[in-house]
């Protein structure tokens, strides 16, 4: 590992919480959850007070409401964690050399090299305080020579701390550890270690790696080096994922609005299920509708992340709504979703969300096997020619 390679990992505190908290102060300091509150609603976030009734995200609520009949549930504004997720990567990308945005609430910052410029640990703290200062949420960093480690750092930094674990003192802090601290490291694996009396990293780190390839294959190598604290991941510079888009030039040009509008569903249901087969979600509707004498007028509008055609279709109507000069024909009709992301799935654990994601499933399943139109909205088929 080199001696000059400097990583922080930066991670918003209870996310959708804290978020939570700054609309309604007088959540601070509850057992709180963000959720829905049906049988099968699941924890999409819980506050520290929640957790020490042994609530976790991605529990069943029923359980949660076991472990805690008084806990608060707030049902989640998958807007507000959007739009703060941006305000803190615009943040970061103003000032960092080389970041990855790894989730909706976490960045790694690669600062290898930089100590020639200005001292890594007060810049991150600054960085920190900025975040702070600008957003009033909370958020903890861990400073550390890898990923791995400085991801581990943030961890027990938290809640609302730093760590910085220099070179060369990795095993000196990863030793005391239980072996599931590391990333990756499930409950499986944690129960395979224990049978063969593993259970913290230190126990990890002086066992015998042949041991390790015998019970975990080759999985074994790679948890005897992390346990050395040894990685080898790069920062993955963050750019914004291509945009997915559709156009329609007609062979006639169209003034009838209802037409339009249909073809315009049709198109945006298409784009849609594209994001969808991608595992991507868009925060950017943007509608274009080009006239006979090829005048292009264009419009779009920042969203919350999704991926849902009943939340992308009423977008992109308004859009088409805003910009259709009524009675003028159309030449060609465009939809694109851009600012895709995989992060903001993270988001897709509320109300309701459980069915709607089974019934695009299951939508989905029937156009991968009929073809993409052998199912739309109504609003998509009257008028099809």
């Amino acid at each position: 590992m080199s001696p000059n390679r400097l990583i922080a990992h930066f991670d918003l505190d209870a996310f959708f919480v804290s978020v939570e908290c700054l609309s309604n102060p007088s959540l601070k300091g509850l057992p709180l959850v963000v959720g829905g509150a049906t049988d099968r609603s699941v924890v999409a976030a819980c506050s520290y007070e929640a957790r020490k009734y042994g609530i976790q995200s991605a529990m069943p609520m029923r359980t949660a409401l076991r472990l805690c009949p008084h806990v608060t549930i707030v049902p989640g504004t998958r807007g507000e964690y959007s739009k703060y997720s941006r305000i803190v990567t615009e943040i970061i990308a103003a000032e960092a050399p080389l970041f990855e945005k790894a989730s909706i609430d976490e960045f790694y910052i690669d600062l290898s090299g930089m100590e020639r410029f200005f001292k890594p640990l007060e810049w991150t703290l600054a960085l920190r305080q900025k975040i702070i200062d600008q957003t009033q949420l909370p958020i903890s960093f861990g400073l550390a020579a890898n990923k791995m480690i400085a991801k581990i750092a943030t961890d027990a930094a938290k809640p609302n701390g730093w760590l910085y674990i220099e070179a060369g003192k990795e095993t000196d802090f990863l030793d005391p550890m239980k072996v599931n601290k590391i990333p990756g490291v499930g409950d499986h694996t944690y129960r395979d270690l224990m049978q063969i009396g593993i259970e913290t990293i230190r126990e990890l780190r002086l066992s015998n790696p042949d041991l390790l390839t015998r019970h975990l294959g080759k999985y074994g190598t790679d948890l005897w080096n992390k346990a050395h604290g040894i990685h080898a991941g790069q920062v993955t510079p963050y750019q914004e994922a291509k945009s997915v888009s559709t156009e329609n030039t007609f062979d006639q040009d169209i003034n009838d609005s209802s037409y339009l509008l249909t073809e315009l569903v049709r198109m945006t249901e298409r784009v849609a299920y594209e994001l969808r087969q991608d595992n991507k979600m868009a925060g950017c509707v943007a509608v274009k509708i080009r006239y006979p004498d090829f005048e292009t007028t264009s419009r779009q509008t920042t969203i919350p992340y999704t991926f849902y055609d009943d939340e992308l279709i009423p977008q992109a109507k308004l859009l088409f709504q805003q910009l259709y000069r009524k009675g003028k024909p159309v030449r060609l009709l465009g939809v694109r979703l851009s600012e895709l992301t995989d992060e903001a799935r993270q988001t897709n654990l509320f109300q309701d969300v459980n069915r709607k994601a089974d019934l695009y499933k299951a939508i989905d399943s029937v156009k991968n096997k009929f073809g993409k139109g052998s199912i739309s909205k109504a609003g998509g088929q009257q008028g099809k020619k």
